[in-house]
């Protein structure tokens, strides 16, 4: 079975290098000559090159590593403190530039952990590396991605609707509400895209862990019963994730400028006509 499932899979040779090398450059070039940049620039193109060549090196230093991690506990914690540690970094400086960064581990660590303990827990997902990895390493990374789209959208949302958030001081409201009128709507869109992948499963996309389990011999029911899982947990994860980000920009714990009622800043002005009112 085992024979039968390498054979499905994509031959690792030359052909397949030239065809990855092919499509980074192809990816790479459009968002260069379209400028898919937020700045019009082409510098999205080279952020294609770089991840491209990044995920070359991570996977070929994982395949190196793996198989001795799965076999030692100590090493196997260690991997996963390694892989929430770069998605906190990762998360938090696709954010914001400034040193409230590292608060992006409060959304990924948050729903991560008490999931992936009740599992353990539950006996669904047993202590070794086989399969505390890869269920880890997908919540981790829902987890990263709701949290990049949530902080993003509303940290821009508020710089935009500024006017907005000091007329909600205005009129009384604490900084936190104001704050939250003008971000969670539009940090909620962080939402759609698990929300779509899973209402679509099976109809637009096979997802890889049913693809997965299929080429690693399981049925199509194991295979399906596996690929739910993971979208309800995704989901699970994901929605406490934007939850906890709204909630941190909300109180000024992750911003790219000083909070907008920070001493100085018209916000503080607006807060203290407010208060004098």
């Amino acid at each position: 079975m085992r024979e039968i499932a390498a054979q499905s899979l994509l031959p690792v040779n030359v052909t397949l290098a030239v065809v990855l090398v092919v499509l980074l450059l192809a990816a790479a070039t459009v968002a260069a000559v379209s400028r898919l940049s937020p700045d019009g620039s082409r510098g999205r193109a080279r952020e294609i090159a770089v991840a491209g060549v990044r995920a070359t090196v991570q996977l070929a230093a994982v395949s190196l590593v793996i198989g001795w991690v799965v076999h030692h506990t100590a090493a196997l914690f260690g991997f996963l403190l390694l892989m929430f540690a770069v998605a906190t970094r990762t998360a938090g400086r696709r954010i914001t530039p400034n040193g409230t960064w590292w608060w992006a581990a409060v959304p990924i660590a948050a729903p991560v952990v008490p999931v992936v303990a009740a599992l353990t827990l539950a006996g669904l997902v047993p202590v070794r590396g086989i399969a505390m990895i890869p269920v880890t390493g997908i919540l981790i990374g829902g987890a990263l991605t709701a949290t990049v789209l949530g902080g993003r959208r509303a940290l821009d949302e508020l710089r935009t609707r500024t006017g907005e958030f000091e007329a909600g001081l205005a009129i009384g409201l604490l900084a936190r509400d104001a704050r939250l009128e003008v971000i969670r709507p539009a940090a909620s869109d962080a939402l759609l895209p698990g929300l779509d992948q899973t209402r679509t499963v099976g109809l637009v996309t096979l997802p890889g862990a049913f693809v997965g389990m299929l080429l690693g011999g399981a049925s199509p029911v194991q295979a399906g019963a596996v690929q739910l899982f993971v979208l309800i947990a995704l989901m699970a994860v994901q929605a406490l994730a934007v939850a906890l980000t709204v909630e941190l920009v909300a109180h000024g714990k992750l911003h790219r400028d000083p909070p907008p009622d920070a001493p100085g800043t018209p916000g503080a002005a607006a807060s203290g006509r407010a208060a004098d009112a």
